[in-house]
């Protein structure tokens, strides 16, 4: 693995190198499994793309190679790679992963009120190749330009959610760094043209590396609320690829219920209600 700003084989970009936590309760080798497993799901380590050798990762994050093969065996076990001598370790093709589905019904009306009682620090803004799975994601082939963007938003002044977005880059250049330290980007997007009218959106678990830990001001290993999300303009074209991470102590999705009878069959049905903050509105 290399420096931050260099391109991969894949012809996407590596995100910045992660640190480790030595003197916290989860191993460095676990460490560097959360890091590399983020990167398997967010992108930046593509279906069949190789793996940093265990001599690249042991110089990387200053760790025994005892270590780095600990991590990367760790990876095998949980099957995101496949391990081959003389080979190398290599990403497999991931099936796509049990989600619950969430409507984008009072999505919009939710980020403008989010935009009014939280308040966003944009951490990284820059533009880069896309990867084979953000391409995919926005319908772009692989190495066309997006903009990247990190954020952190803050509830109260906690950090609540870190933010990773990747947005078309002729969409992108209609807005600057400072614009969306101060603005909610699907705002943005409304204000450069786009006329957003739908989404889709997973929601799962993950764990936190070590820097989404620090910047959530949370401990590496803890559990956060992990959503990947689609949006599409009017012509259904996609305009933004959002991964968002939530503390689950301030953050939760919250779902309506109603039982309905059909043809003698009763069974409920759910109206999915906008994320909210937990213990408010």
């Amino acid at each position: 693995m290399t420096n931050g700003n260099q391109a991969d084989i894949t012809g996407g970009a590596k995100a910045p190198a992660a640190r480790l936590n030595p003197t916290g309760p989860v191993p460095l080798y676990h460490q560097i499994f959360l890091i590399l497993r983020n990167q398997i799901y967010g992108g930046d380590l593509a279906a069949g793309q190789l793996v940093p050798s265990e001599q690249d990762l042991s110089i990387e994050f200053g760790v025994s190679r005892i270590t780095a093969k600990r991590a990367l065996n760790e990876l095998a076990d949980a099957g995101l790679v496949i391990r081959e001598r003389g080979r190398g370790t290599r990403v497999l093709q991931r099936p796509p992963s049990p989600a619950v589905t969430s409507s984008i019904e009072g999505w919009l009306e939710n980020v403008s009120l989010m935009g009014l009682s939280t308040e966003a620090t944009v951490l990284e803004f820059t533009y880069l190749p896309a990867s084979e799975d953000i391409a995919h994601a926005l319908d772009l082939a692989t190495g066309d330009e997006v903009q990247r963007a990190v954020r952190v938003r803050r509830l109260n002044g906690e950090p609540m959610s870190y933010l990773v977005t990747y947005v078309p880059a002729d969409i992108g250049r209609d807005y600057d760094h400072e614009d969306l330290n101060r603005i909610p980007l699907l705002h943005l997007l409304e204000r450069a043209g786009v006329e957003v009218e739908s989404a889709r959106q997973t929601i799962t678990a993950t764990l936190a590396d070590t820097d989404v830990a620090a910047a959530l001001e949370t401990h590496p290993g803890n559990p956060l609320i992990e959503v990947r999300r689609v949006v599409r303009d009017r012509h259904e074209r996609p305009v933004e690829y959002i991964r968002a991470l939530y503390r689950p102590d301030l953050y939760h999705f919250e779902l309506s219920m109603r039982r309905i009878t059909e043809d003698g069959d009763a069974r409920w049905t759910t109206t999915s209600s906008a994320p909210i903050p937990a213990g408010g509105g």
